[in-house]
């Protein structure tokens, strides 16, 4: 794996760690969940032989700190911080954006409000639950996972959450065996267990609340593709891409592996994002 460049960007109210690979057009990937710029590890390299790959910790997360802590999450401000990175890396020319979990939600956001700016934004699994018609069972599902955070603390939350994330019948997920990581991975995932809490507490709530601008996405679809897992179908995260792609009448792309398909299939998930950024 190539080492890549590091750098520091400030922004309104936190300090971006950001790093960059290869050259070419700039493809900005954007993490989800308690992952950081790591998250792309497994395929940065391949695509930096065509693209200058950048990837960063989202404000809060891992390197990437807050002024303050306990400042309130806003999926506008976490957008305005990506638009702010592609400005300094590319600020002639128009980028490609990819984005996974809550990243895709922050990637929708970039699109609707510079789509000047994009050449084409890949929305993996983007949990906008407010678009799906059962809406309000994932808001009280979301309720719940904040009650049990307050009263019970993380890992009672985090579970009540992964829960409401799972298609009926499905397997809880084997949690040692999401534990046998190879060593390489053992600081990033030292780092993602760190940003549990505030993932659960302050990224949750705030991002599966956001409703986005479903008329102005369907009128720039064709800067959109939108993607879900090939083994997530069923599940709440798949479920509003789904949606979404059959009311604009787009494809739905589907990517190898679940959700999190990215770290597990990341050859076959980093081959088939070449094909949809360059189509």
């Amino acid at each position: 794996m190539t080492s890549p460049t590091t750098g520091r960007l400030r922004v309104d109210g936190a300090t971006l760690h950001y790093e960059v690979r290869g050259r070419g057009p700039l493809l900005l990937m954007i993490p989800g969940g308690a992952g950081d710029a790591a998250s792309f590890d497994g395929v940065a390299d391949d695509l930096a032989a065509d693209y200058t790959v950048a990837s960063y910790d989202p404000r809060g997360l891992s390197r990437s700190p807050l002024d303050d802590p306990e400042a309130r999450q806003q999926v506008a401000q976490h957008a305005d911080d990506a638009f702010r990175l592609l400005e300094l890396l590319s600020p002639d020319a128009p980028v490609r954006v990819t984005g996974c979990s809550s990243g895709a939600i922050v990637a929708l956001h970039l699109l609707t409000a510079h789509p000047e700016r994009m050449e084409r934004v890949v929305a993996h699994e983007p949990p906008v639950v407010e678009v799906l018609p059962d809406a309000a069972e994932h808001r009280a599902m979301l309720a719940r996972v904040q009650d049990t955070f307050r009263r019970d603390g993380l890992m009672p939350a985090a579970a009540v959450f992964a829960a409401g994330l799972r298609r009926p019948g499905a397997d809880p997920v084997d949690a040692q065996a999401a534990t046998k990581l190879p060593p390489q991975a053992a600081a990033r995932a030292e780092r993602t267990m760190a940003n549990l809490p505030y993932f659960i507490g302050r990224i949750v709530p705030s991002f599966m609340a956001y409703a986005p601008d479903v008329d102005l996405l369907k009128a720039l679809s064709d800067q959109l593709v939108l993607a879900g897992g090939a083994d997530s179908r069923g599940e709440l995260p798949y479920r509003p891409a789904a949606f979404l792609a059959e009311r604009f009448g787009t494809e739905l792309i589907h990517f190898p592996g679940g959700h999190t398909g990215l770290s597990t299939h990341p050859a076959e998930f980093g081959e088939l994002l070449r094909k949809v950024l360059s189509a």
